[in-house]
């Protein structure tokens, strides 16, 4: 779920979109799942997983980026300047 990258990490994601409300949401076969209230069109979802990790991870979103998986409900998302301790410390105060 949680890989090191030379600079940051990358983490193994699953796209829920037209949630409810958006947030982590646990994980599901060693990806983090991610709701989202933005329907998969034109962007507008990976936007939104953008700024869902960046808040959970308490990073800037300028930090954040999608790798692989634009296009598909899973997803490769690196998070720059945090290490793996941290990042999943700070998954596992937030998911619900």
């Amino acid at each position: 779920m949680i890989e090191p990258a030379p600079d940051g990490i990358v983490l193994s994601v699953r796209v829920i979109p037209r949630a409810a409300k958006p947030g982590l949401a646990g994980t599901r076969a060693g990806s983090l799942l991610v709701r989202v209230t933005a329907p998969p069109i034109e962007g507008a979802a990976n936007a939104e997983v953008i700024e869902v990790i960046a808040g959970a991870l308490g990073v800037p979103r300028r930090r954040v980026s999608i790798v692989s998986g634009a296009r598909s409900r899973q997803k490769r998302v690196h998070v720059a300047g945090l290490d793996v301790g941290a990042a999943a410390d700070r998954v596992a105060a937030r998911s619900g």
